[in-house]
């Protein structure tokens, strides 16, 4: 049974949008996702530590259904890949954040006034 999967890229920064997109291709071919697989496109941003020589890497993510089984391939290829830093592949289980609130829901709460706060005294 395909489980639902979200995984993070950083690619090289120094490498062209094309070569990302390629690469990208490639590697989501392995998958056989198909019409599951959604990829999200950040751009180039600053890492937050440097790795290597490297400040700066593009990042991508990507959703997609797949078999468990097909993952340690994927990872493989991910790992011989001289243009990706950096991977991480987890399950995704739902989004990140609080749920969505009905208009009842929303109209049913109090405002939280300015003298809520018990921990003052």
């Amino acid at each position: 049974m395909p489980r639902h999967y979200e995984a993070v890229y950083i690619f090289d920064s120094t490498l062209e949008d094309a070569a990302i997109q390629d690469k990208l291709t490639r590697h989501h071919a392995m998958l056989g996702a198909g019409d599951t697989l959604n990829v999200d496109l950040w751009g180039r941003r600053q890492l937050a530590y440097s790795i290597g020589p490297r400040d700066n890497g593009y990042y991508a993510v990507a959703r997609f259904d797949v078999e468990a089984g097909v993952l340690p391939e994927f990872e493989r290829a991910l790992k011989l890949d001289d243009g990706v830093v950096r991977y991480l592949i987890s399950l995704h289980e739902h989004e990140v954040g609080a749920p969505p609130m009905t208009e009842e829901e929303i109209a049913a709460g109090r405002p939280r006034s300015a003298d809520d706060d018990d921990d003052e005294d």
